[in-house]
């Protein structure tokens, strides 16, 4: 059966990812976090808005159903309570930069 990418993995194709790196490493945000890379928790919470999730558990839920997928996209499934942390303790300014740039690129002059 030929692959087929999902509407995300198409989506993340136009996310700056060398300029989002720089912002992991500006706000140390892959620092003390063992378990989930800031690009997972980023495609992971990206995956919750797009689907409509309303909790945690739809997002973890959601993500395990396309396990498969997931690898072709650059992440993996994650366990409620490791997203959970990684929200709770991983700077967020990473997430409000990356999203002000990238609404700042794509807005109408």
């Amino acid at each position: 059966m030929r692959h087929q990418n999902s509407v995300l993995h198409d989506l993340l194709k136009h996310v700056p990812w060398a300029s989002f790196d720089r912002l992991v490493a500006e706000y140390g945000a892959d620092q003390r976090m063992r378990r989930l890379t800031t690009k997972s928790q980023f495609i992971a919470l990206l995956y919750g808005q797009l689907s409509g999730a309303s909790s945690l558990r739809e997002i973890v839920g959601g993500l395990e159903s396309h396990a498969a997928r997931l690898y072709h996209v650059g992440a993996q499934p994650v366990q409620r309570s490791t997203l959970a942390e990684a929200n709770a303790y991983r700077p967020s300014g990473v997430f409000a930069d990356r999203i002000t740039a990238l609404l700042c690129e794509f807005a109408p002059a």
